[in-house]
């Protein structure tokens, strides 16, 4: 006896076309680091509280460790490794650099995402706009600070304004 057969995805993931049979309950998260191999997306918690695994989707920051893979059928999903184009670091990466916004680096592409699709929404977002898109990212290394300093200097590149 032939079971049924596995759903058919179509999505496009940091500008690229994906085409994948999946298992109705596959997560979003094990689709990108199992399947597509973009491991930058990382899970930290399992229950979408700690933010390790966000990742952007059709603008919006999205906890990748509790969607569903189906869920995201036609849409756009941006990964930690979507960020940098044409080899050149994003405005963010190039920010928490500058401003030590990361130690251990396991958070910061959760952080790098939700302050994505922040800026994506909202160029030039105050202080506390900041701190309420990063609210579901946690970091166990260093102070927010810095992470917030980072977002704000990845504003002024992003309109061309000096760091």
């Amino acid at each position: 006896m032939r079971g049924d057969p596995m759903p058919t995805l179509r999505l496009t993931v940091n500008g690229r076309p994906v085409e994948a049979e999946v298992e109705p309950g596959l997560l979003l998260v094990d689709l990108l680091r199992r399947t597509l191999a973009l491991t930058g997306t990382h899970v930290g918690c399992d229950t979408g509280q700690c933010g390790a695994c966000t990742v952007v989707v059709d603008g919006a920051a999205v906890r990748a460790c509790s969607q569903l893979a189906l869920q995201v059928q036609g849409a756009s999903v941006t990964t930690v490794e979507g960020l940098a184009q044409g080899g050149q670091p994003h405005p963010l990466q190039e920010a928490f650099t500058q401003c030590h916004g990361l130690q251990c680096g396991f958070c910061t592409p959760g952080f790098l995402m939700s302050a994505a699709a922040l800026l994506q929404s909202n160029p030039t977002p105050s202080e506390a706009e900041i701190v309420d898109a990063l609210e579901g990212n946690l970091c166990r290394c260093t102070g927010y600070v810095n992470i917030v300093a980072a977002v704000q200097q990845a504003a002024k590149l992003q309109s061309g304004g000096a760091a």
